[in-house]
């Protein structure tokens, strides 16, 4: 069986190389839930309120990026976990995703304050 192998001719030969991943957007099941979750996650990473939540999850003694650890213990919010609890598993993953990269966002004088929390044990 012969291989088709594209010829320097080609028409729009893709250089993988240099092609940009392009995420999908996936359709929100609950948008008044997923809204409230990520209000919760946004609230406690927002200038004002960052210091204060990195310091009640060092507290605790939490890994930061154990999203489901600190959702759990309240940190994000006292009804939170129970919000994320009736979303889809699809916008469960889209909140972890946007917390994570929330978590990337924290200036950096702030990440080397609480190094502890972003070092991995």
């Amino acid at each position: 069986m012969a291989q088709h192998t594209p010829s320097a001719g080609s028409a729009n030969p893709v250089d993988r190389s240099t092609a940009l991943y392009e995420r999908v957007p996936m359709a929100i099941g609950d948008q008044r839930t997923f809204a409230e979750v990520r209000t919760a996650v946004e609230s406690s990473f927002a200038a004002s309120n960052v210091a204060t939540f990195l310091k009640s999850v060092q507290r605790a003694a939490l890994r930061i990026r154990d999203f489901e650890s600190v959702l759990q213990s309240g940190k994000l919010g006292t009804q939170t976990a129970a919000l994320y609890a009736k979303l889809t598993s699809g916008d469960q993953g889209q909140i972890r995703e946007f917390y994570l990269a929330s978590l990337e966002q924290i200036d950096l004088a702030l990440r080397n304050k609480f190094f502890k929390l972003y070092a991995y044990y």
